[in-house]
């Protein structure tokens, strides 16, 4: 490729500097202000809680913390202001790169939900990579949501599973011949076995209903026994790729 240009590189980013110019502010004071104005502030975490420095699958995290408690500390706001944290819950399970993935399926299995999955497919959003999949863990997810300090679940890619005839779940794990539904610490993990729990499946398409109790009744039946095991409240149903498939069931703005 050809040598950088040092003038052309410093004017292109003098044409972002104007672009970005209008959003530079003391950020935690205007949030300060708006904080006092009553205004409503949405912050918006990346990764799940499992790939936190200090409570996730320690190597395998990544360099601050996922959780939305430090949503507060990154946005300069007092912790007491966080209200309600809404925590994405996907109703399969996906992964890239290396780690302890206890509910992970392979082969035929695995390869018909990464095509079906996701909006176009589970692969990786920077590097392309084929995401590891498995089926939903409520083990995991339970802990995810207690780290969180969940308020609400919203439960994605619903309507991926519709082509199953049945629906395994991870309801626990199976360590050292004992079986548990608490989380283990890394160690344990790593000998850690799925105890699975099949649930029948609905086969039919769900996107474009509006209503909860729209759905079939065997998807309703999925969505409360996630529920019950996770023991949080799943108020949002997102089941299309679009900005607007999404049944809210109880949620509050």
């Amino acid at each position: 490729k050809p040598l950088l240009d040092p003038d052309e590189l410093y004017n292109t980013l003098m044409e972002y500097k104007e672009m970005v110019a209008p959003y530079v502010c003391d950020t935690s004071l205007f949030l300060h202000e708006a904080i006092k104005e009553g205004k409503n502030i949405l912050l918006e975490g990346q990764l799940g809680s499992l790939k936190d420095p200090d409570h996730g699958i320690y190597p395998m995290v990544t360099s601050s913390s996922t959780l939305a408690g430090y949503g507060a500390i990154g946005a300069g706001i007092p912790p007491y202001e966080i209200k309600k944290v809404v925590t994405v819950v996907k109703a399969y399970s996906s992964a890239v790169g290396a780690g302890a993935f206890v509910s992970e399926i392979f082969g035929d299995e695995a390869d018909e939900l990464r095509r079906r999955g996701g909006d176009g497919g589970e692969f990786g959003a920077t590097t392309g990579r084929p995401r590891r999949m498995g089926w939903l863990d409520v083990v995991a997810t339970k802990y995810g949501c207690r780290m969180q300090g969940t308020t609400d679940v919203a439960f994605t890619v619903l309507d991926v599973l519709g082509y199953l005839d049945e629906i395994p779940v991870c309801v626990g794990y199976e360590i050292d011949g004992e079986v548990t539904t608490d989380f283990p610490t890394t160690g344990k993990l790593e000998k850690a076995k799925p105890v699975l729990e099949v649930l029948p499946g609905w086969k039919s398409d769900i996107r474009g209903i509006k209503n909860y109790e729209d759905l079939p009744e065997n998807c309703r039946k999925y969505i409360e026994f996630v529920e019950e095991k996770i023991g949080y409240p799943i108020t949002l149903v997102s089941n299309g790729p679009e900005r607007h498939d999404i049944i809210r069931r109880g949620f509050e703005d």
